[in-house]
């Protein structure tokens, strides 16, 4: 018997925009919803992000999906590899992702090492993102040898995306970050990592740096949501760092186009402080005391030698009484 159709056919690329932008969530985003809308047919887009003031606003624009990266430890915390994120950082970046987001679905990453030694260290670790970070689930970079872990993390109740394609925890390997199923064997492969990661259990996909037809062939065999990156359009969401969208990052990878210039801009808004700094046109209200505490003040002053015989105090005095500098 043929297999039934899995989703609907997506709009195609370049399709004109709905009549309305994307508005803020009116409510909770959750796995159902992501099924419901690849059924449909319906693209979403998902971003990296990392601090709680960041993912209020993402959210205010209406991103449905937010992922708590390992990419943080380069964004965020300096180090030249995703492999140096430290698992108790990530856990209170995805903590605080959730605070400001609160109907996003939020996406915890499980950094290099958390659930490669032994599938309990693996459950441990994983129940951690969804009870002290808040997540809705967790992702990890897999493939078809990672099944018995998925199937033990999903009947723990734990929902997990399961990353294929190129993989940056393995960037040790290959001597750096690059893409992946470029020649056929490859290719099947990844395909057949997809199924056998979505047969143990994994509630998503993610698929990353690979020629459209191997995500299109994804998609074609498997039901659960598929999210891409630097895999063509085709995918049910997309997902980008958000440096590397809102152009904060100097060398972003071939396939993030920006569409944005906040380093640009951060750049700018600290140039024009310095400037105001140095002018001392610092801007803004200032505090003041009512008039009968300001003569209060002035008063103790006068009373108090030591404030007048220190150099800070004498200092304070003349610029803020008119005395000079």
């Amino acid at each position: 018997m043929p297999k039934p159709p899995l989703r609907s056919e997506p709009k195609p690329v370049g399709a004109a925009p709905g009549p309305a932008p994307a508005a803020p969530l009116a409510g909770r985003v959750t796995l159902r919803t992501l099924e419901s809308w690849a059924l449909e047919g319906k693209a979403f887009a998902c971003l990296t992000c990392y601090d709680a003031t960041t993912a209020r606003w993402l959210e205010r624009a209406g991103v449905p999906v937010l992922l708590v990266g390992d990419t943080a430890a380069e964004v965020i915390l300096g180090f030249e590899r995703t492999t140096d994120m430290p698992l108790e950082i990530l856990l209170a970046l995805t903590a605080a992702v959730r605070r400001g987001a609160p109907h996003a679905l939020v996406m915890g990453d499980m950094p290099f090492l958390t659930y490669h030694a032994s599938t309990g260290a693996a459950l441990r670790n994983a129940g951690r993102f969804l009870t002290e970070g808040r997540a809705d689930c967790v992702k990890i970079e897999a493939d078809a040898s990672f099944a018995p872990l998925v199937k033990s993390m999903t009947r723990a109740g734990i929902p997990v995306c399961a990353h294929v394609g190129s993989r940056p925890q393995l960037a040790g390997l290959r001597g750096g970050y690059g893409s992946a199923g470029r020649t056929a064997d490859e290719a099947a492969s990844i395909v057949g990592d997809a199924l056998a990661l979505e047969r143990a259990g994994a509630s998503l996909l993610l698929v990353e740096a690979v020629p459209p037809v191997v995500a299109a062939e994804i998609l074609a065999q498997t039901r659960v949501p598929l999210i891409g990156i630097g895999a063509g359009p085709a995918c049910d969401g997309q997902v980008l760092v958000l440096q590397d969208l809102v152009g904060m990052s100097d060398t972003p990878p071939r396939f993030a186009e920006p569409t944005g210039s906040l380093g640009a801009g951060l750049v700018d808004a600290a140039r024009s402080w310095i400037d105001r700094v140095e002018r001392r046109d610092i801007g803004g209200r200032e505090y003041v005391l009512p008039p009968d505490e300001d003569r209060a003040f002035e008063q103790a002053l006068r009373d108090s030698a030591l404030s007048r015989r220190t150099p800070c105090g004498t200092r304070f005095w003349k610029r803020t009484r008119g005395g000079g500098t």
